[in-house]
């Protein structure tokens, strides 16, 4: 962990406070600073396609997933 001094807004921090649903200051802190890092990751999706080539069968990855309905547990 870091400590530091910063000089915010207690209006943003008061109503961040609120809607993320956290009790401390820093909890609302660490948790925007995770969305936002996770926000602009997500927006770095599209620059990606076609750029990683995957060598793999999606059919034959799905053979065992049990399908939609079917009895995972089958009697023995």
């Amino acid at each position: 962990m870091k400590r530091t001094n910063v000089v915010l807004d207690d209006a943003l921090l008061e109503e961040a406070v609120r809607v993320l649903g956290v009790k401390t200051y820093s909890a609302a802190i660490n948790q925007a600073l995770e969305e936002t890092i996770r926000f602009h990751k997500i927006r770095r999706i599209p620059d990606l396609i076609g750029k990683i080539h995957w060598d793999g069968d999606l059919n034959e990855m799905r053979e065992d997933r049990p399908r939609p309905g079917a009895d995972a547990n089958p009697p023995a």
